[in-house]
This record gives structure tokens, C-alpha cells and sequence, in this order.
């Protein structure tokens, strides 16, 4: 029982990131995962430090950025938020292979790192044929 307490945690914690992530974005900013630590790079360039913000929040900031459009609009600001959301998701699993010794947790970050990296592709492979 504690190892499935243990993937749903961790699982929980990937969310709250990707959310996070996708909150960053809004109003069309693209956020570049920097290999610092912690460190997001806006698109202007500018390092943004991890801010602790409620789940509320940052469910409201990722949506913002959603509200209103509609059409090509909205699906092109979807897969913008969702590369970045599956990008930090993939980073957040390298650390797990990196520091963790539970095949679990090993074991779901490698499925998290295949499942996603494949989804980012997909996802950006889309934005290049609809959206050029």
C-alpha cells in the first residue's frame, strides 16, 4: 500500500509542476525550461525563479490563457501549454532517474520520459502543419 501512496504522490507533484508550467505561459508567453535548477527563461529572455503559488492559481493562470479563444486560436495556445507542461513533466522524471533508487518511481519516470517525449513530438508536429 505504500508504494502505490508513494507513485500517487509523486504522480500528484507532476501534476502540480505541469500546471505550474502551463500558468507561466499565459497570455502567449512561451516558457523555456532552463537547465538551472529551478529556473524558468521567459521569452524575453528574463530568468523567473520558481514562485510559490496555490493550486488555485496556477489552474486559473493555465486556463487564462485558454479563455476566450476559440478555434485555431485556442488549439494553437493549447499545444503551446501542453509542450511545456510534458517538457517539465520529462525534466522532473530525469531527476527521479537521477536520485531515486525505488523501481517505481524509476520505473514511472521512464514511462512518463517515453509517453511524453513521443507526445511533445506529436504535439509539435502538429503545431508545424496547422499553424506553419
Amino acid at each position: 500500500m505504500e508504494n502505490k501512496n508513494n507513485v500517487l504522490v509523486f504522480s500528484l507533484v507532476f501534476l502540480i509542476i505541469g500546471i505550474f508550467v502551463g500558468w507561466l505561459i499565459c497570455n502567449n508567453k512561451t516558457v523555456i525550461v532552463s537547465q538551472t535548477a529551478g529556473m524558468h527563461q521567459m521569452a524575453d529572455g528574463t530568468m523567473m525563479g520558481n514562485v510559490p503559488v496555490n493550486m488555485e492559481s496556477m489552474m486559473g493562470g493555465m486556463m487564462a490563457g485558454l479563455q476566450g479563444k476559440t478555434g485555431d486560436a485556442f488549439d494553437k495556445e493549447f499545444l503551446a501549454q501542453m509542450i511545456v507542461h510534458h517538457q517539465g513533466a520529462v525534466e522532473m522524471a530525469k531527476a527521479v532517474l537521477a536520485t531515486s533508487k525505488r523501481p517505481e518511481l524509476i520505473k514511472l519516470a521512464n514511462d512518463i520520459i517515453s509517453a511524453q517525449t513521443k507526445e511533445i513530438g506529436m504535439m509539435q508536429e502538429w503545431q508545424k502543419v496547422w499553424f506553419k
